[in-house]
């Protein structure tokens, strides 16, 4: 019998190490080849990773979690024939929802600790907090524990007796062996006057802690947050816009449109408004390389859609919105949001993007302070739609209103910048037939 050692793959585009956050297999399991044995990720892209060999797995070289560098190992296997080692060469690059409650298999041993697959099989020695063996008295009481749980220990008369007198046994120490409480104990505790609980009501008190490990795509959300949050000084600017007449408009559309055509929502409206502010206000179509201190002002405008996806957010990005009709645009933002959803957006459908738009739809409450999507300088958030009352003058009439939350990048974007792009947008969706008229 030989092992073969499957390497962690060179993912391209100069990534020196990816994160682990899949296993699909654990130690002892039997491959065949071709089948995936894990997956990795790297920037929003999931590769997963085939083996080439039929055998049983060895050894695992990391846990789900880790970042891995590219050439260390990351799994043996046991083949028949001569000893061997092996690249993995990536699959297609997908977008996955990481599980969760994936498990990693018994016995896993990093593979930089220089462990043997022999010595991984042998079960490991019972220990404390400090790694040391535990005595097998600690160990008889540590079970007991467990098994114990919170439930105080009790005779069925005393535990009646607290039960009807309102008493928390869990409050009341006892003196008895191995801290039994006693009649003596419950006369003691109301003795000195401690409030009975109130008389039991079905409901119960919640102990228990989840951890989850940060790992994938909620990293990665994570990270670009902690960066944005960190290194970009925001300035919020909320204002309210008159969407009566928009739709108005959008629903006469969508009455009229053929059956190809998708159903339009506000934002290909919004987003043909921020096309032709932005023809005025270039400012806020750019990226800010704050490291090497560079503006880059974008003529194209490559509009990031936030997205809420099983696996969290994503920004899929409609590319050349400035040469998007509003049909165009809506189909396109349908179509990257199910690819989204559904793990087959391709990686350059998930960045580029130079200006963002976020909207909780009709959860989008009165008003929001959006994060930048670092590097950019500018997004643009929508709050619900609702009907209010509005003076015109003479009297109060219902009108759909409608609230934009955007934020700016205070280092790149002034003040009066950002106010003149909103109120510009303002303008545009209030008379929603400049949106078609061509400058």
């Amino acid at each position: 019998m030989g092992e073969f050692i499957i390497k962690m793959p060179d993912v391209g585009e100069g990534v020196a190490e990816a994160e682990l956050v899949e296993w699909h297999c654990k130690i002892g399991d039997p491959v065949r080849e071709d089948m995936v044995l894990a997956a990795v990720m790297t920037d929003k892209a999931t590769v997963e990773i085939p083996s080439p060999v039929n055998g049983t797995v060895l050894w695992l070289g990391a846990e789900i979690g880790d970042t891995v560098a590219v050439k260390a190992p990351l799994v043996r296997i046991q083949v028949a024939g001569e000893d061997g080692e092996a690249e993995a060469v990536p699959m297609a690059e997908t977008i996955t929802a990481t599980s969760p409650s994936l498990q990693r298999g018994e016995g896993f041993q990093r593979a930089d600790e220089g462990v043997s697959p022999a010595s991984l099989s042998q079960p490991a020695p019972s220990s404390g907090p400090a790694g040391h063996r535990l005595p097998a008295g600690e160990k008889g009481r540590r079970a007991a524990s467990e098994t114990t749980g919170d439930k105080p220990l009790a005779s069925p008369a005393v535990r009646l007796r607290a039960q009807d007198g309102g008493v928390d046994l869990r409050q009341v120490t006892g003196s008895g062996p191995a801290g039994r409480i006693t009649h003596d104990d419950l006369d003691q505790f109301l003795a000195r006057g401690a409030h009975p609980q109130p008389a039991a009501t079905g409901l119960a008190r919640r102990t228990a802690i989840e951890e989850i490990k940060v790992t994938g795509l909620r990293r990665r959300i994570s990270e670009k947050m902690v960066l944005a949050a960190s290194r970009i000084p925001h300035i919020t600017y909320v204002e309210e816009i008159d969407v009566t007449d928009l739709e108005d408009l959008r629903a006469a559309m969508n009455a009229t449109r053929k059956p190809e055509q998708t159903k339009l929502t506000i934002l290909p409206f919004l987003m043909r408004a921020m096309v032709k502010t932005i023809d005025e206000q270039p400012v806020v179509n750019a990226t800010f390389d704050d490291d090497a201190g560079m503006i880059s002002r974008h003529a194209a405008v490559h509009i990031g859609i936030a997205t809420q996806t099983p696996a969290g957010l994503t920004v899929p990005v409609v590319r050349h919105a400035e040469a998007r009709g509003i049909w165009e645009c809506a189909a396109e933002v349908v179509r990257l949001a199910e690819a989204a959803r559904t793990g087959s957006a391709l990686r350059e459908e998930l960045s580029g993007s130079t200006i963002t738009i976020t909207s909780l739809g009709a959860m989008g409450g009165i008003a929001t302070t959006p994060i930048i999507n670092h590097p950019e300088v500018a997004i643009v958030g929508v709050n619900k739609i609702m009907t209010r009352p509005v003076w015109d003058g003479n009297q109060f009439i219902p009108r759909k209103m409608m609230n934009l939350s955007s934020s700016f990048d205070h280092r790149v974007v002034d003040g009066w910048d950002a106010a003149t792009f909103v109120q510009r947008i303002k303008a545009l969706l209030e008379t929603p037939a400049l949106i078609f008229i061509e400058s």
